[in-house]
């Protein structure tokens, strides 16, 4: 049951993800997950944009493609760590949008 005395307020920052699929050159589906989702005034959009290109071409250049990818995980190898921090933990959307 429900207790209305001791209500727990909890702050939730969510940043939209989004993923991509697509068939690589010999018909293989590929997923790349985890895409951050910026609103077009962000910082962060035109590297996120670049980060997508130089990943999907490395994807494509692979003899053997996984056939899920994570790009939260490419991110976290690539960029400098208060920059990655920075990113994921924005609340870049409010009111829950």
């Amino acid at each position: 049951m429900y207790n209305l005395i001791k209500r727990v307020k909890k702050r939730i920052d969510i940043l939209l993800v989004k993923s991509i699929e697509f068939k690589n050159a010999v018909g293989q589906k590929v997923k790349v997950m985890d895409i951050p989702v910026l609103e077009e005034n962000s910082s962060f959009n035109f590297m996120i944009q670049v980060r997508l290109q130089t990943f999907l071409a490395s994807i494509e250049k692979e003899c053997k493609p996984k056939k899920c990818y994570s790009f939260k995980e490419y991110l976290k190898q690539v960029m400098k760590w208060p920059d990655y921090e920075q990113l994921f933990n924005l609340g870049e959307l409010k009111h829950n949008a």
